[in-house]
């Protein structure tokens, strides 16, 4: 066999690989499309960090109090799904130890009910891979909570550039954590090459969930919120309901449980003591999953009417549809409003502003009014889509997804809700209040919260084709 010859199989195998985990079929129960459902018990919940010049900063945080309240009340069962499940910080004050405090909490639930079923599903990034050990993790695992570290292997490769190669050349080469000899930009502990070699893969379970039992039945919360200390002066946003819609939102889980090849069991005893039944309610929930919430992002934005508002508050916004989506609705006299982080901060280090200076400068060539979230060292995080109609009525869309190619092309795990209503129920009142009290306090007012689009203007048309290289092949991080 003569080199050449050689090369190019090399070639067409890494080509063939990458081509086939690009566009294989998704593991079954992913890009979840649920039914609408009544809208039971609903509870809108918000952080912010609110900065008054040289004070320190305030934090009103109501996401984790309400997941430790629902922990604290559970008998029978609880799941969590969670991204960021770390206690690695940035410099500086106010960061709240959220891990070690919901790891405190679901043991405390398991030694007070030793015969509740509790189940922890979180990413490999939190052992950057197999490379280090978690002592959250290993603390739930001696207490016998099992915690499942998703196998994303299953998913659609998001970088298929280096993934082909990746996937032959070290998957299966393993990992462990007592080998590290490398410095870890994630962490204290020192990791292996093959750490380092995962990471470009750009793929993660990205969801934040929870579900627990109550005297109500079943309930739930779906977040942009991780139990992360580094992320915990992030602003965020969460609803908490009951209902129905509980039981959609289990499926989809037992669906990672699945993938990932864990045992089912609790899932499937959770559902068949559920009770379908629930008060009947002018308002709707629907829980979406992966390339769903795109469905009904595109879905809530094309079919907006002139003189509608549709208000956008989001960390990442690069997806080509939602732009597309979102100029097209202003052309048709539908008011937009986008809210961005300015990537500019992450957990100490110094961002390029790709992809949201790119984005909003698009956005602003075309007459949307963008602002800039006014943030010091912690990230505009929260994932909102709010649309408001002359006739009264309302949609939300919320939860971990960014608008971006990873987030809603079926790569990541990644779960919203979709809640249809009025202008005047509490829901929507709080999601449009903790939107316009953001866009209304700028420069001058006490504490500045947003600021104008020229604050953060990047008009640079190299970064911009830069952007659209990144988002289109897959080499980024968003």
């Amino acid at each position: 066999m003569t080199l050449k010859l050689l090369i190019g199989l090399i070639v067409l195998t890494i080509a063939t690989t990458s081509l086939y985990h690009s566009f294989k079929s998704l593991p079954l129960g992913l890009s979840y499309h649920g039914d609408e459902r009544p809208l039971t018990n609903p509870r809108l919940l918000t952080d912010r960090t609110l900065h008054f010049g040289n004070e320190e900063p305030r934090l009103r945080q109501e996401i984790f109090a309400e997941i430790f309240d629902m922990i604290a009340n559970a008998r029978q069962f609880i799941l969590v799904d969670m991204f960021l499940f770390n206690d690695s910080r940035a410099n500086g004050s106010h960061q709240l130890p959220l891990a070690r405090e919901l790891t405190d909490a679901l043991i405390a639930r398991k030694q007070a009910h030793p015969g509740i079923d509790i189940i922890v599903i979180s990413d490999p990034i939190n052992t950057v891979y197999g490379g280090t050990t978690s002592p959250q993790f290993q603390r739930l695992r001696q207490a016998a909570i099992p915690v499942v570290e998703t196998r994303l292997e299953r998913l659609r490769d998001s970088n298929p550039i280096w993934s082909g190669i990746w996937r032959i050349c070290c998957q299966w080469m393993g990992n462990s954590a007592s080998a590290g000899w490398l410095p870890n930009a994630l962490g204290d502990q020192p990791v292996t090459l093959r750490s380092y070699l995962a990471l470009p893969n750009f793929k993660a379970n990205h969801r934040k969930a929870l579900v627990t039992d109550s005297e109500e039945g079943l309930i739930a919360l779906v977040t942009s919120a991780n139990p992360h200390d580094g992320s915990s002066q992030h602003s965020n946003i969460g609803l908490r309901f009951g209902g129905p819609a509980v039981a959609d939102l289990l499926r989809t889980e037992k669906a990672v449980l699945a993938m990932s090849g864990m045992d089912t069991a609790a899932v499937d005893n959770a559902l068949g003591n559920f009770s379908e039944s629930a008060p009947e309610s002018p308002d709707t929930i629907r829980i979406v999953t992966e390339s769903a919430i795109l469905v009904s992002a595109t879905d809530i934005i094309k079919s907006a009417v002139s003189g509608a508002r549709l208000d956008l508050s989001i960390f990442y916004l690069s997806h080509r549809a939602v732009l597309r989506a979102l100029r097209q609705a202003h052309s048709r006299g539908v008011e937009v409003r986008v809210l961005l982080d300015a990537n500019n901060d992450a957990f100490g280090l110094k961002k390029s502003g790709i992809p949201n200076r790119q984005a909003a400068m698009e956005l602003n060539r075309a007459g949307i009014t963008v602002r800039w979230c006014h943030t010091e060292g912690e990230q505009c995080h929260t994932k909102l889509l709010i649309r408001q109609d002359p006739n009264g009525n309302a949609q939300l869309l919320l939860g971990s997804a960014n608008f971006t190619r990873r987030n809603l092309d079926d790569l990541n795990l990644e779960t919203s809700v979709h809640v249809s209503s009025d202008i005047d129920s509490e829901t929507v009142r709080k999601a449009s209040g903790f939107f316009e009290e953001q866009w209304n306090h700028g420069p001058g007012d006490t504490p500045v919260m947003s600021l104008p689009y020229e604050a953060w203007a990047d008009e640079s048309r190299l970064r911009y084709w830069q952007y659209r290289l990144m988002e289109a092949t897959g080499l980024s991080t968003f």
